[in-house]
């Protein structure tokens, strides 16, 4: 009897475990419900599924299904290329960094040069790097870099100068994930396989290159001998200091000799006047 009663309890609070759930559920999906019609009523529109990222998404990283999942978006507040299948995005590669919630736009997977200002006659090769190894992932697009290759048998540079074209950093300034991801330099053509052959063997290290002393040096010496020279000039076209005194001596020599030779003709004068 007592094991009757106690099945018969059992029973009655799984039932009643079960009833609540459902009301829990029916009340949350009551919730969504509802704010679902006040979107609709506050925006207007139907609500349509787009691709949304479910993570961070590095520039040049390929897409797996795990990075992609289909929400309800009102369809007025969708730009124009939201892509609505994430089979359309699955396995291409992102040209530019996409964050964790945003909706997937054709526009993150345009390929082509036009992205990458390529020098003529150089090659634009990606290597992987960390941010310990990219200067804290402090490089952007445009520097000039050094490269190194480090491995067993020690470090040797391979480059230096070598332009900055791309990094897997984010737009805004931060690492888009928690270390830098790859570098695209401009390389000559001839030098592309050593370097993709070092990236692959060995640790690539970037240094950023200070502003040269000595170069400053010169370009100041350079500026005070150009003044120098110019004030040479200067007094090699005015006249000198020793020519304006002759010039003043000859001149009071001359109003002299003129003073002189005035009372001389007055005293012949007078002579001749006396004899007469």
């Amino acid at each position: 009897m007592k094991q009757r009663r106690l099945t018969i309890a059992v029973i009655a609070c799984g039932v009643l475990c079960a009833a609540c759930v459902a009301m829990f559920l029916w009340s949350v999906q009551g919730e969504a419900d509802a704010a679902r019609a006040e979107v609709l009523s506050r925006y207007g529109g139907e609500q349509v599924e787009a691709c949304v990222a479910t993570r961070d998404i590095a520039a040049g990283e390929r897409l797996d299904a795990s990075a992609v999942e289909a929400k309800l978006w009102v369809a007025d507040l969708l730009p124009e290329d939201a892509v609505s299948n994430a089979a359309i995005v699955v396995g291409r590669t992102a040209t530019t960094s996409i964050f964790k919630g945003e909706v997937i736009v054709e526009k993150r997977f345009q390929e082509g040069q036009g992205a990458l200002d390529i020098p003529l006659g150089m090659q634009a090769v990606s290597v992987p790097t960390k941010a310990v190894q990219a200067v804290g992932g402090a490089i952007r697009p445009g520097m000039s870099v050094d490269v190194y290759s480090s491995g067993s048998s020690g470090t040797v540079a391979l480059a230096h100068g070598v332009i900055v074209l791309a990094t897997s950093v984010g737009e805004s300034g931060s690492l888009v994930s928690n270390d830098v991801g790859w570098i695209t330099l401009a390389v000559a053509p001839e030098r592309v396989e050593e370097i993709i052959a070092a990236s692959g063997k060995t640790s690539l290290y970037f240094a950023l290159p200070g502003e040269d002393p000595v170069a400053s040096g010169e370009e100041a010496s350079g500026a005070a001998d150009r003044k120098a020279g110019g004030n040479a000039n200067n007094a090699a076209s005015g006249p000198s200091a020793s020519d304006e005194k002759s010039k003043a001596a000859e001149a009071g020599g001359g109003s002299s000799s003129e003073a002189g030779s005035k009372p001389k003709e007055s005293a012949s004068k007078s002579s001749g006047e006396g004899g007469e």
